[in-house]
């Protein structure tokens, strides 16, 4: 197996979750438009199966220091990967009002994005992510069971990680990357990335380069969702090379 991920953290925990397998598995420090280079390093042109979990760590979302958190206070960071890029720090103080409108229109589907925008600019410097989310209350006050920046700082981490051009990679490289009869399965949490892979599945589908599997996407049971909160927007799709 080929573990790759652009979190030197998450690959650190994967690599202790996973010590009694350690001979069988090999991991790589990359995002998804890396993939092709991840299975070069390994003497490997194509695989059996390819899954890719579309979904922020568990470890990102609960740990301050790491910034993607609208409850816990920490720097505005959200880099997925700490070695490189902008924070999100960076993008809220030094963009245009226009293009912090657009991204959280675009990424978050926020209606209110040029209110939020503005309060944004207004409130320059923003030093936290409870500064973020404070200001963005007061400009949007909570109308349901949702914290009213949640989509801001979707938006935001998708900006700042290039989530996705990475997703537009992956969906363009797969089919190159896995053999004749092998499988291609993706788990999304967003109505914007699940739009994205049923396209492509579908696509690939019409052009007789692979079978759909699941022609409607494949949720969590009431069950799992009440095991596990975080899965409740999960949707797996999946489709078979031919």
């Amino acid at each position: 197996m080929i573990a790759s991920d652009r979190d030197p953290e998450s690959l650190e925990l994967a690599r202790e979750n996973t010590a009694e397998f350690a001979g069988r598995i090999r991991f790589h420090h990359g995002s998804f438009s890396d993939l092709r280079a991840a299975l070069a390093e390994n003497g490997i042109s194509r695989v059996n199966g390819l899954l890719a979990d579309l979904g922020v760590s568990r470890h990102q979302l609960t740990e301050p220091a790491r910034g993607f958190s609208i409850l816990a206070d920490g720097p505005l960071d959200m880099r997925m990967d700490q070695t490189t890029g902008m924070t999100a720090g960076d993008l809220v103080n030094h963009s245009a009002e226009k293009a912090i409108a657009d991204l959280i229109y675009q990424y978050g589907e926020e209606r209110r994005a040029r209110k939020i925008a503005r309060a944004i600019v207004r409130a320059r410097p923003i030093r936290s992510t409870s500064h973020l989310a404070s200001v963005v209350e007061r400009a949007v006050p909570r109308t349901g069971r949702l914290h009213p920046a949640t989509r801001t700082f979707m938006a935001i981490r998708i900006a700042v990680n290039d989530e996705q051009r990475e997703l537009d990679a992956l969906l363009e490289l797969a089919p190159e990357l896995v053999s004749s009869a092998g499988r291609i399965v993706i788990i999304s949490f967003m109505s914007l990335e699940d739009r994205k892979v049923k396209e492509r599945f579908r696509s690939l589908g019409r052009e007789g380069k692979a079978l759909v599997l699941t022609k409607h996407p494949i949720v969590p049971s009431e069950d799992e969702v009440r095991r596990n909160a975080a899965s409740r927007s999960a949707k797996l799709r999946a489709v078979e090379m031919l």
